[in-house]
């Protein structure tokens, strides 16, 4: 199975896994910036706990859901955001204002597009969760 996007990898084991039900799921290969990802949807309660297992090649994250996510999905392709942007993005890729989230990678680590409007920070769009 040839491996192109990670991410979309990732985000697409834990849809399916919440669609049919299962209580965790397995995502593989680990990487910082699913870390990252996984660290903002628990923070905002799309996932619980998560831990990262050493399979000696480049690990496994296992991660429990919560069963709160509607749809997850990367964007691609990956937009560049100012911090004037963030309400033209949400209007497209979220079904309502206040809803869900959109997942930023920014020169301070990846967050969320609220906390990177907060702190007045542009990036590129990854993902979204509702």
């Amino acid at each position: 199975m040839a491996l192109n996007d990670t991410l979309g990898d990732a985000l697409s084991a834990i849809k399916n896994g919440q669609t049919v039900g299962k209580r965790t799921c397995i995502i593989h290969p680990a990487s910082k910036l699913i870390a990252g990802v996984l660290r903002i949807a628990q923070k905002e309660g799309f996932v619980g706990e998560f831990e990262l297992y050493d399979d000696n090649k480049a690990g496994v994250f296992k991660v429990e859901l919560c069963g709160s996510i509607n749809d997850c999905g990367v964007i691609k392709p990956r937009h560049p955001v100012t911090k004037e942007e963030y309400a033209k993005w949400e209007r497209l890729y979220l079904p309502a204002s206040d809803f869900g989230l959109l997942v930023v990678s920014t020169n301070h680590g990846v967050l969320s597009h609220r906390e990177a409007r907060e702190k007045g920070l542009g990036g590129i769009l990854l993902a979204y969760f509702y």
